[in-house]
């Protein structure tokens, strides 16, 4: 049995100034404005809001800093921030603009020694690990970057522990299979990453009603 409850976390995946919903994150399109939904959802009593700029590491850049200040600004429950951050200057500067924690995943492929320099710089809390995660077959699945656009070759099981060793505070694994479907969860891979890491997981795709929400039961956290 878990110590904490299961926390519900809103995911605002951002192209531009809207938010962006697809399927497979394939296909995506307009679905609001990234600020009214943010008020909605924190009126609404969620736990946590992530930040996702969905484009950011393809054009090379994070364009939601004045979305995360003013969130920071009206909405006071943690704020999470990823898309395109590739250095620690990014990192500060978003913390610096009310986000309260940082998601990695590009980067991190890139060059693993930026999760060690990030987390002892920052705070290991404040550095999240994002993996998007696909099924090669029963028991293995490929992590992407790039907005599932890339793959890395790397296995993710093996992935999250690599990346709980070199300091994550959390793991962020979003099932590029699942995602947008609302069929369900891969508890599959839900309940093999609690087999191999200890730090808590949020996990991403495919939730589409409160039912698949209880199936949860080895995730720390749930990004709808």
């Amino acid at each position: 049995m878990k110590n904490n409850p299961l926390r519900i976390i809103a995911r605002l995946d951002i192209k531009n100034e809207y938010v962006v919903k697809g399927i497979n994150l394939e296909g995506i399109r307009k679905v609001g404005n990234p600020k009214i939904l943010a008020k909605n959802y924190y009126s609404q009593g969620i736990d946590e809001i992530i930040y996702m700029d969905v484009v950011a590491s393809l054009y090379g850049r994070n364009s939601i800093e004045d979305f995360v200040k003013e969130a920071a600004s009206e909405i006071f429950v943690p704020l999470t921030v990823g898309g395109g951050i590739r250095n620690l200057e990014d990192i500060k500067k978003l913390l610096k603009n009310g986000a309260d924690k940082v998601a990695i995943n590009t980067a991190a492929i890139k060059d693993e020694n930026f999760i060690r320099i990030a987390a002892s710089e920052i705070g290991s809390q404040s550095i999240v690990v994002s993996i998007e995660s696909k099924k090669i077959k029963n028991g293995h699945w490929e992590a992407y970057y790039d907005n599932g656009r890339e793959r890395s070759g790397l296995d993710v099981l093996k992935w999250a522990k690599r990346a709980q060793k070199l300091g994550a505070g959390e793991v962020l694994v979003t099932s590029i299979d699942n995602e947008g479907l609302k069929q369900g969860m891969d508890l599959e891979l839900l309940n093999e990453l609690k087999k191999v890491i200890s730090i808590p997981i949020i996990y991403s795709g495919g939730i589409g009603n409160s039912d698949h929400i209880l199936e949860a039961v080895s995730a720390d956290a749930i990004a709808i």
